[in-house]
């Protein structure tokens, strides 16, 4: 049995500045909830002996035996290179959190809509449907111009979640998709929605919810010059939310809950949500999850089917807040 990387190390530095992801840290980690979930009864003797034989294969393994080092990246600099490809079919996350969000705008008055963390415009460009004078604003450039061809009648701003670019009381309507997983604290993000919004005005918020209870896994990607970055997400439990919401008027008109409803992967390496090739694992490279999963296709199942991707959120303030 091997031990894994005795490479180069890095300092931790203030705050988790730099990460360090082995493939073995992912692999090992969903063979030990899968062995957990076992211990809890939900699988049997031969599952257990099988996991436990597969981990001594995945340490003895030579193409599993490297990791990298990621230091931060901006939310600019990471979306930048996500734009073109973010609204592409197959991103899961999106394709379950859209039509709970949109079956809630649709139930909701025509008025003034702002689109905080608009990213590609997808939601804006559907608020543009329904009627609504939409105002998007989001921090990557690269996204605006694709929200802007999306929504070509909006009215789109570079700006941050923390400072919108809005007067107060502006708006009947604000969504956020998807996007404060980014942000360390809620309260002020919620506080800057609150300003924004007019009273009696509603705020739709979804978010992503990691795969691993309060574990929020990083984005990271490999700049030009081939060293890795990340973006750091937060996994928040849905209390965390209500206690940034409730002292500010926000009052709770709904919460749904996104699960994964299906096996992830299978038997022979098929992304089972839209029957296509899982990637390619790279060894060396950025520990790509989706190209792990193959190497350990029943463990995959056991800790990840059925477990928390998403959370929405529609909240409404108070008619007489201010």
């Amino acid at each position: 049995m091997k031990c894994p990387d005795e490479g180069p190390r890095a300092d931790r530095g203030d705050h988790g500045q730099v990460i360090y992801q082995h493939p073995l840290a992912y692999l090992l980690g969903l063979e030990g909830i899968a062995l957990l979930r076992a211990f809890a009864g939900e699988h049997d003797r031969d599952f257990v002996l099988a996991r436990l034989d597969e981990i001594g294969r995945l340490l003895d393994s030579e193409e599993l035996q490297q990791g990298i080092h990621a230091t931060p990246l901006s939310i600019q600099e990471g979306y930048a290179q996500w734009a073109p490809r973010y609204d592409e079919p197959g991103n899961e996350l999106l394709e379950l959190e859209q039509p709970v969000v949109w079956e809630i705008l649709d139930g909701l008055p025509v008025g003034a809509a702002l689109d905080a963390a608009c990213g590609t415009g997808r939601h804006a460009a559907r608020l543009a449907a329904l009627g609504h004078r939409v105002i998007g604003v989001d921090a990557t450039p690269e996204m605006l111009e694709i929200a802007r061809r999306k929504a070509p009648g909006g009215e789109f701003h570079e700006g941050d979640l923390h400072e919108l670019p809005l007067a107060d009381d502006s708006v009947d309507l604000v969504v956020c998709g998807i996007a404060v997983s980014h942000v360390p604290d809620l309260v002020p993000v919620f506080a800057e929605v609150v300003r924004v919004l007019r009273p009696g005005g509603h705020f739709v918020l979804s978010d992503s919810r990691g795969r691993f209870a309060d574990i929020g896994l990083p984005l990271v990607r490999e700049r030009p010059d081939g060293t890795y970055g990340y973006m750091r997400a937060w996994s928040r439990l849905a209390s965390e939310y209500l206690g940034a919401a409730l002292p500010l008027g926000l009052q709770v008109r709904r919460c749904e809950e996104l699960r994964l409803r299906h096996a992830v992967v299978g038997a022979d390496g098929t992304d089972l949500y839209d029957g296509s090739p899982s990637p390619e694992y790279v060894p060396g490279g950025v520990p790509n999850i989706w190209a792990l999963h193959p190497l350990a296709v029943e463990a995959t199942n056991a800790a990840l089917a059925g477990k928390p991707v998403a959370i929405v959120w529609h909240f409404q303030l108070e008619a007489g807040r201010r």
